[in-house]
């Protein structure tokens, strides 16, 4: 089901299409998708290489883009749930005897839990205590029940699009319909100032352009998994002798027309910061954990090997995004779900490996969030649009081996479903953005900066942080 688009004003539109991603092959194109870069570069020779700094700390957002199924990602396991989800899903029940079973360390409504067959490595993760499980979150105005829904009040901006509810997640506001910033470009906003001798942006995406990191002062990186890109990518050849010369001339010439005078001064320092970056990488750490060979574990290794070099830019905060997409799922989901839930478990298991190599587990927190999520009434052989989603916070400061929240009834036309098992979210973008903005560093007084409607909901921390 897809709503109208969100308008976006056109300074928005322009700021967005800055965050393009990079590594096209076309300079024109891969200059103007670089002006995603927020921080000019410095001589490489004046770098000071130390350890991670104590204080640092990093966020790194893994978008599920299209509308994961929390429904078969963490499913009712006692005979009498079970029997329960198993009519309600049909066709996309999936057999009891498959499922990964978890013991929460606290929570308790009554039902076990299991999860889908192909998240070995979360279910070690769970058990280990470095994963948690956030339920039902999704966007909200306020505190919304079925009454309030069914009255037509407080119901976000066009509820089941794909684009409106991914804008919506990804900037915490969900009762406007033109988009400004990202609720993680307003952390970076808020943060940068503990980058004392920054080198490059402390938003780095992976994944090219995103809503989430759109800030006011502070604008995303574009990189690759594989390194950064440079004017030597060009055409795939490289560019030499005297061409390449003659593009730096180009580059650094003055001109009295100011497009091309701002062209050549950005495409400048994009070509600069290329250069430094791709320098920089050469130091980064080399892993002994064996990432699997899929997108979503090589971008998740990228950004390990950047938190490594986090010294070397001058970063004591930095947030990352990495989209994983292929979550909308109206056809074959079954079959579909295995493929991306075992490339998500591997990436995720690596990379909190990673991590713990460089000793800085508590320091790096990595979230899920995704459009929304599908309904728990099939639509034959796959699911459509829904609302309240699961979602999974994992690192060493996360309160693992838990599930926090409230999870929905899960009962088709219960007191949760708004129609087809579209559960109404227990729980808000803005508790689960400003839990993570808590531990990020961010303080009562400015939380509201980070997430302006906070103030509607009695709990701003939903206690899965240390």
């Amino acid at each position: 089901m897809h709503a109208k688009n969100s308008n976006l004003s056109r300074r928005s539109f322009l700021h967005q299409a800055s965050c393009a991603a990079v590594g096209t092959a076309g300079i024109v194109s891969a200059m103007s998708q670089l002006k995603a870069i927020g921080a000019m570069a410095s001589d490489s020779t004046s770098l000071k290489y130390s350890a991670l700094d104590s204080d640092f700390k990093a966020l790194v957002c893994l978008f599920l883009g299209g509308g994961n199924d929390g429904g078969n990602t963490l499913i009712p396991y006692d005979s009498v749930s079970y029997s329960s989800y198993s009519k309600a899903r049909a066709e996309m029940a999936l057999d009891q005897k498959t499922l990964l079973p978890i013991t929460p360390k606290t929570y308790k409504d009554g039902r076990s839990y299991a999860l889908h067959p192909n998240l070995p490595e979360v279910q070690n993760l769970f058990k280990n205590g470095n994963l948690a499980f956030v339920a039902n979150v999704g966007t909200l105005l306020q505190p919304t029940d079925l009454v309030t829904y069914q009255k037509g009040l407080a119901i976000p901006l066009q509820l089941y699009s794909h684009l409106d509810q991914t804008t919506q997640w990804q900037s915490s506001i969900s009762d406007q319909p033109i988009f400004e910033t990202g609720w993680g470009g307003r952390l970076g906003d808020l943060m940068n100032s503990m980058n004392v001798n920054e080198q490059i942006s402390m938003q780095i995406s992976l994944t090219g352009m995103n809503f989430f990191q759109i800030g006011k002062t502070v604008s995303p990186y574009a990189i690759g998994n594989w390194t950064a890109t440079t004017l030597n990518g060009y055409n795939n050849s490289g560019l030499t002798g005297n061409n390449y010369t003659k593009l730096k001339q180009i580059l650094g010439n003055s001109y009295s027309n100011i497009l091309g005078n701002e062209f050549a001064s950005t495409s400048s320092k994009a070509a600069s910061n290329g250069e430094f970056m791709v320098n920089v990488l050469k130091t980064a750490t080399t892993f002994k954990t064996a990432f699997p060979n899929t997108y979503t574990a090589r971008n998740l290794q990228m950004v390990a090997n950047l938190i490594s070099v986090a010294p070397a830019l001058g970063l004591k905060r930095q947030v990352f995004f990495v989209n994983m997409g292929g979550y909308d799922m109206h056809a074959t989901q079954l079959d579909s779900h295995v493929s991306l839930l075992t490339e998500l478990s591997g990436a995720l298991n690596a990379f909190n490996s990673a991590i713990n190599e460089l000793g800085i587990s508590n320091q790096v927190t990595t979230f899920t969030a995704s459009d929304f999520g599908r309904t728990y009434a099939p639509n034959a052989s796959g699911t459509d649009h829904a609302w309240g989603n699961l979602q999974m916070v994992m690192g060493g400061a996360v309160k693992g081996g838990d599930i926090y929240g409230q999870m929905p009834s899960l009962v088709l036309g219960g007191p949760d479903d708004t129609g087809r098992g579209r559960w109404i979210p227990s729980t808000s973008v803005d508790q689960y953005a400003a839990t993570l903005a808590k531990w990020f560093g961010v303080s009562a007084t400015n939380m509201s900066t980070v997430v302006p409607n906070i103030g509607k909901f009695a709990t701003s921390d939903l206690g899965f942080m240390s």
